[in-house]
């Protein structure tokens, strides 16, 4: 039976934002709460190497230079910095990495890091995000690794434009989003054969939409067949989350990770891992993301 684990990292508390913003450091400790009982491992911090994959070198010494500068506020977009943002960026980072590694051992890990990456494009922090994880970890995996094909799918309530922007050019990773539109970063509304977008309208038919999106992501899946999932696992499509519109509950994400999973036991001898996203209600976040490990687990 595939084992659970748990990437994560203390210098994610240290990327503080403070109290009142919803990317906050209790979010870490309201996903882990949840999870006692499941293996754990520390997450090692990326490397310049590894983070030039994705980021160009510019980008990469303008991050490390405000942060060092302490600057409040990342000056590519809406990212609050504090002296502990490096570490808690490249141990994320290095983390989406470690999961890849994990996955070969027979894991299905889950990295419980912040800042999320979904938003990040390649010379552009923005919504949250510094450095982008999931395109990380696909990257990491064909270059270290070897595999050929990576699947990310997202079901965060914000549409993924680091990610999209990141890959739009690149058939070799196929990304799957569902999100609400119209809606923070207002991206998502076009689709190619390798970048699928479902826009979905806030309200009470979201979550069935959301669902019926999803249940076509296997068939596309045949055509593509991945070497590797990789899940942007963002907990704020949840009824009770208080950025988003969407009415998903905990059993919805043990639904969407298992369509997940079974792509993976399909097409890619198992390996699946997560990224930890959006998700801002601390409550919906814990239950979430239990749920969303024990799909994992199955």
């Amino acid at each position: 039976m595939p084992k659970p684990l748990i990437i994560h990292h203390p210098d994610s508390l240290m990327h503080e934002t403070g109290m009142l913003h919803p990317e906050r450091s209790a979010r870490v400790g309201a996903v882990l709460s949840g999870l006692k009982e499941v293996e754990h491992r520390l997450a090692r911090a990326a490397n310049r190497e590894e983070l030039q994959w994705v980021h160009p070198t510019e980008y990469i010494e303008l991050v490390k230079q405000e942060i060092g500068d302490g600057k409040e506020l990342l000056s590519t977009g809406d990212v609050v910095l504090s002296a502990g943002s490096w570490g808690a960026a490249v141990t994320a980072a290095g983390g989406a990495m470690d999961a890849v590694d994990a996955a070969f051992e027979g894991f299905r890990p889950f990295v419980a890091t912040r800042p999320p990456g979904h938003h990040a494009e390649a010379a552009k922090g923005m919504g949250f995000c510094i450095f982008n994880n999931a395109a990380l970890a696909a990257r990491y995996a064909q270059i270290k690794k070897g595999l050929e094909r990576v699947l990310i799918a997202d079901f965060d309530v914000h549409h993924g434009n680091g990610t999209e922007a990141i890959f739009w050019d690149d058939p070799s990773v196929f990304y799957f989003s569902t999100h609400q539109h119209p809606l923070y970063p207002g991206t998502g509304l076009e689709s190619k054969d390798h970048i699928v977008n479902y826009p979905i309208s806030a309200g009470d038919n979201s979550r069935d939409e959301v669902l019926k999106a999803f249940e076509t992501l296997p068939g596309l899946m045949d055509v593509f067949k991945p070497d590797l999932v990789i899940i942007s696992a963002g907990f704020d499509a949840h009824s009770f989350d208080p950025l988003g519109g969407f009415n998903l509950n905990d059993k919805d994400f043990y639904r969407l990770t298992e369509i997940l999973v079974q792509i993976a036991d399909k097409h890619a001898e198992g390996r699946v891992i997560s990224c930890l996203e959006g998700g801002y209600s601390l409550e919906a976040l814990a239950v979430s993301a239990k749920t969303h490990v024990d799909a994992l687990s199955k």
